[in-house]
C-alpha cells in the first residue's frame, strides 16, 4: 500500500511538469523560469532514487521518479534554450 500511495503522490506532482514543459517552450523567454528551482526539484527526484536503490526497492515507484527527473530535466534543457533567445533579443 505504501507504494501505491507514494507513486500515486508522484503522479500527481509530476503532472505538472509536462505542462511546465510545454508552457515554456511556448514562451521562448528564460524570465519565467526558476532555474533555483528546478535545480532543486532535480535534487529531490536524485534522491528519491537513491534511496529507492539504497533499500534495494526496485520497483514501479522508481520508473515514475525516473520519469519525473527526465521531464524536469527537460526543463532546464529549454531553460538555456529560452535564455539563448533573450539574449538574441535583447542584441536586435
Amino acid at each position: 500500500m505504501t507504494n501505491f500511495l507514494e507513486a500515486f503522490m508522484l503522479i500527481c506532482f509530476g503532472l505538472s511538469w509536462p505542462i511546465s514543459l510545454y508552457k515554456n517552450i511556448k514562451a521562448k523567454t528564460a524570465k519565467s523560469m526558476s532555474l533555483q528551482f528546478t535545480l532543486l526539484i532535480i535534487t529531490g527526484y536524485i534522491s528519491g532514487i537513491i534511496a529507492k536503490i539504497v533499500n534495494e526497492s526496485f520497483n514501479y515507484v522508481l520508473l515514475i521518479y525516473i520519469l519525473n527527473l527526465l521531464i524536469v530535466s527537460a526543463n532546464i534543457v529549454v531553460y538555456f534554450i529560452n535564455l539563448n533567445y533573450d539574449k538574441k533579443h535583447e542584441l536586435a
